[in-house]
């Protein structure tokens, strides 16, 4: 197996594939072609009992690239399918949020096949030609066609991990690879547990600078934060071309808008960065399940493979080391070898 430290993975999901696959191991075997689930888009608040059922059975393709970042860099990953199809279109804002290559699939028969096997196969060996620094190949499928292809990304020297639903994979595929893994397993590792109100720690106060009339904790920054007051721009006569130029920003802030998360800001921004922790301390620990122990520099590392905005001081951090002794309730330190610092989380975590 390749080294850590020089790991480079790709990540090829056969989108219909685990789809179908979930849907069908939530309920009943065959239950997504007699409920026409393919035609339905997933809605928890739907009237519709098929919509509600996708919601239930919904794929967390978050769970699938934090595991797969546990063995490096994530460099590739495309997802195939069809997307005018309503139950994957629902998908469409999950996989665009992780910077998913979406690979569109029309159906190439009367039925419903699209080929995503044949051209995930042929997109896998071109990649690993066309780049040699591809160490490891996730393949996020069930079917026995991927056997050919897990058997010649190894002899071309690759590591391969499959993912597969229980119940829905063949067990030749999972021969083929060096590591499979179930999709129900990768949910355990990535579960978010909401961490209680005592365990979020406050923002740390930062002082305004001298002269400032603008509080600085809380701030917002570039484009889009509020101001707290509004003075006429030096030389012009009155404040009409500051609004003029105030409302076609506030514009454009509202077309980007649209396409973008809301901002977390104080207690969410910082239960959103423990939770993050935690879900990588527990990747970790799936890989190494000898030793419950990580280096800072390690867990630090998994963080920002999995969340590349992970930043410690945007939350009022001076260092990393800062941010872990904040949340003393979930993880504890040492001293490792060489008295290098290094952590666990807590037992219930």
């Amino acid at each position: 197996m390749p080294e850590p430290t020089t790991a480079r993975v790709a990540v090829y999901i056969d989108f219909d594939n685990i789809v179908i696959s979930r849907y069908d191991q939530t309920f009943r075997r065959g239950d997504w072609a007699r409920d026409s689930a393919r035609t339905r888009r997933m809605d928890a608040t739907s009237d519709d009992p098929v919509a509600q059922r996708l919601a239930q059975a919904r794929v967390d393709v978050g769970a699938i690239l934090d595991y797969a970042s546990s063995f490096g860099p994530v460099v590739v990953s495309r997802a195939y399918a069809d997307w005018s199809v309503p139950a994957n279109a629902g998908y469409q804002r999950q996989l665009v949020d992780r910077a998913v290559d979406l690979t569109q699939l029309f159906p190439v028969t009367a039925g419903v096949k699209n080929g995503a096997d044949i051209r995930l196969s042929v997109d896998v060996v071109e990649d690993l030609f066309r780049l040699p620094d591809v160490t490891h190949v996730v393949v996020v499928a069930g079917d026995s066609d991927y056997i050919a292809l897990a058997q010649r990304a190894k002899r071309l020297g690759r590591y391969v991990v499959g993912i597969g639903v229980a119940g829905a994979t063949s067990r030749a595929l999972m021969a083929a690879c060096d590591e499979f893994s179930d999709y129900d397993d990768l949910l355990d590792a990535s579960a978010t547990d909401d961490a209680d109100e005592d365990d979020v720690a406050e923002p740390p106060a930062v002082a305004a600078p001298a002269g400032s009339t603008a509080p600085v904790a809380g701030a917002g920054r570039g484009r889009g934060a509020g101001a707290v007051g509004t003075t006429a721009t030096p030389g012009t006569a009155d404040g009409a071309d500051t609004a003029d130029t105030a409302d076609t920003a506030d514009a454009a802030d509202a077309a980007d808008a649209v396409d973008q998360p809301p901002a977390r800001s104080g207690k969410a921004a910082h239960r959103a960065a423990t939770q993050l922790l935690m879900r990588a301390m527990r990747l970790i620990r799936t890989k190494k399940p000898d030793d419950e122990w990580v280096s800072f520099g390690e867990l630090k590392n998994q963080m920002t493979r999995m969340d590349p905005a992970f930043s410690e001081r945007s939350l009022g951090y001076r260092s990393f080391t800062d941010f872990v002794a904040d949340r003393p309730s979930i993880v504890e330190s040492t001293k490792g070898n060489g008295n290098q610092p290094r952590v666990r989380l807590r037992p219930g975590y």
